[in-house]
């Protein structure tokens, strides 16, 4: 008799958790960096450093060195609004003394070259004066005049052009009568000529 050997057939459980754990994995890939979304600062284009360096940074520099520059003529200007404002006021003191001071005996020497620091019509005008009434009424009557300027004060003071506000003080003796005095006040306008401060104009106020 043939004996007959049978199998086992019956289907042994296997262990598939390995399996789909593996099959998750690699489906699920790790982006790289480069193909990371892009945001719209890097979708623009926009390399900020670039910008910072090549754009903010000049513009601010240049504007902050206009501001300096500015500043710097701004004293620079005032500096020199105050050298005018004390040079004028000095000028206008002492030819309003000049203007206003003579003696018989010298007169035409005393008023002549006061004129010297006048311009324009107001030198043609003071001129004239001096000319047919000043100087021989001083010396016909033997007038003499001193004048002093106890305070002055600039009005305005620009580079070509400066206004003076002078308080006199005139002394005026006629031959052997006693001495009288006035007190006035004159604004004085001054041009400058050339590197020189000159009268324009001499207005009592």
């Amino acid at each position: 008799m043939t004996e007959t050997t049978t199998e086992d057939t019956t289907d042994v459980p296997t262990d598939t958790t390995d399996t789909s754990d593996e099959l998750i994995d690699s489906t699920v890939e790790e982006v790289p960096p480069s193909e990371q979304p892009e945001t719209a600062a890097q979708k623009a284009g926009i390399n900020w450093p670039r910008v910072l360096a090549f754009g903010v940074l000049p513009a601010l520099a240049l504007i902050l060195g206009a501001a300096a520059g500015f500043l710097k003529w701004q004293d620079s200007s005032v500096r020199n609004a105050d050298v005018v404002r004390i040079e004028s006021v000095q000028i206008a003191k002492d030819a309003t003394v000049r203007l206003l001071s003579y003696k018989p005996d010298t007169v035409e020497q005393d008023l002549g070259s006061a004129r010297d620091l006048l311009t324009g019509e107001f030198r043609d005008s003071y001129t004239q004066l001096i000319n047919d009434v000043v100087i021989p009424g001083s010396k016909e009557k033997q007038i003499s005049a001193v004048a002093t300027v106890p305070a002055a004060a600039s009005v305005s003071a620009e580079p070509n052009k400066a206004v003076v506000l002078v308080f006199v003080n005139q002394t005026v003796v006629v031959g052997s009568d006693a001495p009288t005095g006035t007190t006035s006040s004159v604004q004085v306008t001054m041009d400058r000529v050339g590197d020189r401060w000159l009268i324009s104009e001499f207005d009592p106020v």
